[in-house]
């Protein structure tokens, strides 16, 4: 099935990146598909790699190389540069939509290797891409996650699987600016579920620092603290969530406060200068075409849908880890499907999450029957004292 979706994109997507991820990944994925066949035991995880290396690693060093990505690369590399030379990574009078950054300030982080970059040696400006920093970042809180919740899941070749997946590769090769979003929301649950509260607002002051599609997050991880640990733990950690976010915000707000509001909230809604290239047709954006009046009644089902989510957090309050991760992503699909303006692609955010938070806290399957014989063995058996042997 993979192997079909990946072809898909080399004949229908009008992307070049989209199209080289296509190609590769196809056949990466139907190398695993034969691997996996195999009667041999290293069949698996062979097949593993092999999707791996096909779906993620080949087409993101052959787009890294030829600069061929997705624009918001360009658009996350251009913020860090601004934020170096001017403080903020708005500019005040973009030109082109390309010049405009719907993001927060936390995003420009991700294009500072660049900024740095950008005079030296040729060979290693391919180290400023803001795809490599994306996705370091996503792996390395998808690993944090994992220890926090004490090494419980399906293990390191189900977390492969999981990263050779169309709904990771695809957005890792070709873009990757919402992987870290993703990385930060996984471990702020993790940490939640583990009664961490103030670790958990650090997670999601720098998740809510990169977009505001995260702050949704604030309301499900306060829910899941005041379950698991207390009232006091849910205001910690809503209040480092919420400190953290301002503290980061507040140079770019002072700076530039009207290019922040009408390129971060005003474009991505619709209502900006320029029009967002996100154009998927969905609900949301369906209505809004209508004219004034469908861009208010998108709103005002967004708006529904979000005080329905609030309610169903204070009726029921989710209890751990997967309820948590499954309330996150009904939330963040009734915005992505009501919003006035959207891509398919952000509909990868909340399966990504609700999938993740299922392997991660899978409890550990029931021992095969050779361990169980030999765990009995062990309980059975007399201790040995002195030079018994």
């Amino acid at each position: 099935m993979a192997a079909v979706w990946a072809a898909a994109f080399p004949v229908v997507s009008s992307l070049g990146p989209h199209r080289v991820w296509g190609a590769s990944a196809c056949v990466g994925y139907l190398c695993a598909a034969v691997a996996v066949l195999s009667r041999r035991s290293l069949g698996r995880a062979v097949s593993v790699w092999i999707a791996g290396i096909g779906a993620v690693l080949v087409p993101l060093v052959v787009l890294v190389l030829t600069g061929g990505a997705q624009s918001e690369v360009g658009v996350v590399e251009r913020a860090g540069l601004l934020t170096v030379r001017q403080g903020t990574p708005y500019l005040a009078d973009p030109q082109a939509v390309v010049e405009v950054t719907p993001y927060l300030p936390g995003m420009a982080l991700f294009g500072l290797p660049g900024a740095v970059v950008a005079d030296g040696w040729e060979p290693l400006r391919y180290l400023g891409d803001a795809r490599l920093w994306c996705a370091a970042t996503f792996l390395c809180c998808l690993w944090a996650a994992g220890r926090v919740l004490g090494g419980r899941g399906t293990g390191q070749l189900v977390g492969a699987a999981l990263i050779a997946s169309p709904v990771v590769a695809l957005p890792l090769a070709v873009s990757g600016v919402d992987l870290p979003l993703t990385g930060l929301l996984c471990l702020a649950l993790a940490l939640a579920a583990r009664h961490r509260p103030v670790a958990a607002g650090l997670a999601l002051a720098l998740a809510c620092s990169l977009k505001w599609t995260a702050w949704p997050a604030l309301a499900v991880v306060a829910a899941l603290l005041a379950h698991r640990a207390g009232l006091g733990a849910a205001l910690r950690g809503t209040g480092v969530a919420v400190a953290g976010t301002v503290l980061a915000v507040l140079p770019s707000a002072l700076l530039a406060p009207g290019p922040l509001v009408e390129q971060v909230f005003a474009f991505p809604t619709g209502r900006g200068e320029w029009e967002t290239p996100a154009a998927s047709p969905l609900p949301g954006r369906l209505l809004a075409d209508l004219g004034p009046f469908g861009w208010y009644a998108a709103m005002t089902l967004l708006a529904a849908g979000g005080v329905a989510v609030a309610v169903s957090l204070w009726v029921r309050p989710p209890a751990g880890l997967v309820p948590a991760a499954d309330r996150l992503a009904v939330g963040l699909c009734t915005a992505f499907l009501l919003a006035p303006a959207g891509r398919f692609g952000y509909l990868a955010l909340p399966v990504l999450l609700s999938v993740w938070a299922r392997l991660a806290e899978a409890p550990s399957r029931v021992a095969p029957a050779r361990s169980r014989v030999v765990a009995a063995g062990s309980a059975a058996r007399p201790v040995l004292v002195g030079g018994d042997r």
